[in-house]
């Protein structure tokens, strides 16, 4: 791809991304709902990213935080099922609707990300900047309890993080998991080549039960069929870039209706010429 086609198209991605990612849903009152999982985890589902919930005897530890305007609603949910404070709170990566309530808890709380999710932020001029970072593999202890936190490399964004709770056999995925769904952030570093190598790092930790970046939580036979789709569709556009095929023609041609659970969203949509030209390449 062309140096100016290649800055159009980035530009044009961080662009949306904004637009997407960054602002934040007008209605406060957008019902958020809570769920166990397992025994001391939570997920609170709703608008924005999957938050999880994990509670120990001293403190709790969140995994993303919404938007800013429900971090209240948030702490109201945390307190029907303990008394103890945020102590910590990991961003599985950079996105608005993960980050948005870091503003609100770092006074409280000790924010966790990776680096590059951190310089994502610094780049577009996001509030509530982690305070620790890690490149690859960090552990909190807390209350008795052990929570890994992974980096796999890239994939969805260059700062993607994975958070086991091995106890429990319970991972949170952030975006690099939403059954039957994908975006590849290509202007903050995302790969779908390099996603599919954080699958199977991913499944090499011991889980049952996966906490996604935004719907239902599901299991790990959903993340394997995941990574065969994922492959499939990767596949199925090698097959019209041989064919002398467009980005434009990736998009009306890539078909996904013979895989079961999958939508062709938008967020997806966008992602497809520049996975076009990353596989083309």
């Amino acid at each position: 791809m062309k140096g100016t086609q290649r800055f159009g198209f980035t530009l044009l991605v961080a662009l949306v991304g904004s637009i997407w990612f960054f602002t934040p849903d007008s209605l406060e009152s957008q019902n958020l709902t809570m769920e166990k999982v397992v025994d001391n985890l939570y997920v609170i589902y709703g608008a924005g990213g999957n938050v999880g919930v994990f509670i120990t005897k001293e403190g709790v530890i969140l995994v993303d935080d919404k938007f800013e305007q429900h971090v209240p609603v948030i702490i109201k949910k945390v307190k029907t099922i303990t008394d103890q404070p945020v102590r910590y709170v990991i961003n599985t990566h950079h996105h608005g609707d993960h980050v948005g309530g870091n503003p609100s808890l770092l006074n409280t709380s000790e924010i966790i990300a990776h680096r590059n999710a951190r310089k994502n932020m610094v780049n577009k001029s996001q509030p509530g900047l982690p305070r620790v970072t890690f490149n690859q593999e960090a552990t909190i202890f807390l209350g008795g309890q052990e929570v890994r936190i992974y980096h796999f490399g890239s994939g969805h964004t260059n700062g993607d993080l994975v958070v086991h709770f091995p106890a429990q056999k319970v991972i949170h995925s952030g975006d690099l998991f939403v059954k039957g769904n994908f975006f590849v952030d290509y202007a903050s570093g995302g790969s779908s080549l390099e996603w599919d190598k954080a699958f199977l790092a991913m499944l090499e930790l011991e889980f049952n039960t996966v906490i996604p970046g935004h719907g239902q939580v599901a299991n790990r036979n959903d993340v394997i069929q995941q990574k065969k789709d994922f492959a499939i569709i990767r596949q199925r556009i090698q097959k019209i870039i041989q064919q002398g095929g467009s980005p434009n023609q990736a998009v009306e041609q890539l078909k996904l209706d013979d895989l079961p659970g999958w939508k062709f969203t938008n967020l997806m949509k966008r992602s497809l010429e520049g996975l076009f030209n990353e596989l083309a390449e």
